[in-house]
């Protein structure tokens, strides 16, 4: 099983763990809500995991223009 961590917002690739023996607890994901859950975590069919987290480049750009987050794709 591969975890990887995607930017939400640029679709760049942050990291990724492979490891077959790692936990979901060990990972934090047991911190998260449900509806958190279904909005961060995607499950692939391969077994994988793919994390949408954002990015510092991204966060920057947020942070300096919350306006970006009013449309669907603010960092393409």
């Amino acid at each position: 099983m591969a975890v990887n961590y995607i930017c939400r917002h640029c679709k760049s690739q942050i990291g990724s763990i492979n490891n077959a023996h790692i936990s979901e607890t060990q990972l934090g994901f047991h911190f998260l809500t449900p509806e958190e859950r279904s909005d961060i975590i995607a499950y692939n069919p391969n077994g994988d995991v793919t994390v949408n987290v954002v990015c510092d480049y991204c966060r920057e750009a947020i942070d300096s223009n919350p306006e970006l987050l009013l449309v669907s794709n603010p960092l393409q």
